[in-house]
């Protein structure tokens, strides 16, 4: 008997448009569909008239019910697993599923489709050619202090997924760190009150202390920018008082006065506050 297959099927973000003809068509054909959540995977079934059996497959079951899963591909049949939301084994409990199947010489299939981390770094507005992608960082103790030292270390963009009630948290660990740093982040993707908070840590955190956040967040940090000596002949002062006289705030000027001498940007930042 030849084994089945496991297709990782996307499911939305928020809005039930953002699912592919293809996942659709698998979730109908699967023998069964292995969901983090049952109850919302059976309102996204249900709103596609999809009748497909429901087993439950989540960080708390995981380790009895891979086996059991496996015994299903191994015989033969076709599982979709899904995730709450965007691609599953991406921060979730599916990759140890995803393991054990290519352990099993089970083939896996991804079908494409929305992913939150990679929408929200595509309209964050920093640096897209190189990133990191953390996930779910630690709630607490000691790791979680290295993981936070480590991310602001990074030269590259990083994104970090967070819950509401811990994003406040987290943007005053990494603002203790370097307040200045840009960072954006992003809530409700793809739904009715999506939005994208923009600045430094220090203003970004200010925003959520005067609003609470609700919905899933997804946090990018800008990379570090590598201090570099400006050159003799660049009077950075001089620049700072062309740019503010001009009208240009603080961060339009601490941006074109970066682009023009190579100065990283949150150094001229500083040098505008110090002067002002």
């Amino acid at each position: 008997m030849s084994k089945g297959c496991l297709y990782l099927c996307p499911t939305p973000l928020g809005n039930l448009e953002d699912i592919t003809l293809r996942v659709l068509r698998i979730l109908r054909e699967a023998d069964k569909i292995a969901a983090e959540d049952t109850r919302r995977t059976r309102k996204l079934l249900s709103h596609y008239d999809i009748h497909t059996q429901l087993v439950s497959y989540h960080e708390h079951n995981k380790i009895n019910k891979t086996a059991v899963i496996i015994d299903w591909l191994s015989a033969g049949q076709k599982i979709a697993l899904v995730s709450d939301a965007g691609m599953p084994a991406i921060a979730d409990p599916g990759e140890d599923l995803v393991r054990a199947a290519i352990d099993n010489g089970i083939q896996v299939v991804a079908l494409p489709g929305p992913v939150a981390a990679i929408t929200a770094l595509a309209a964050s507005g920093l640096d897209v050619s190189s990133f990191v992608f953390y996930g779910f960082i630690p709630p607490r103790g000691a790791q979680r202090k290295a993981i936070l030292a480590k991310i602001m270390t990074e030269e590259k963009t990083v994104i970090i997924y967070e819950a509401p009630h811990r994003l406040c948290r987290t943007l005053r660990d990494l603002k203790e760190i370097d307040p200045l740093r840009q960072a954006v982040v992003a809530r409700e993707l793809t739904k009715v009150h999506e939005e994208y908070i923009r600045g430094s840590l220090e203003e970004v955190l200010q925003h959520f202390l005067l609003s609470e956040p609700k919905g899933e967040c997804t946090v990018l940090v800008a990379g570090l920018e590598l201090k570099q000596p400006p050159a003799a002949t660049i009077d950075l002062q001089a620049l700072i008082d062309e740019f503010l006289a001009k009208g240009y705030s603080t961060k339009q000027a601490a941006q074109e006065i970066a682009q023009q001498t190579g100065v990283p940007r949150n150094e001229i930042y500083r040098l505008i506050l110090t002067k002002k």
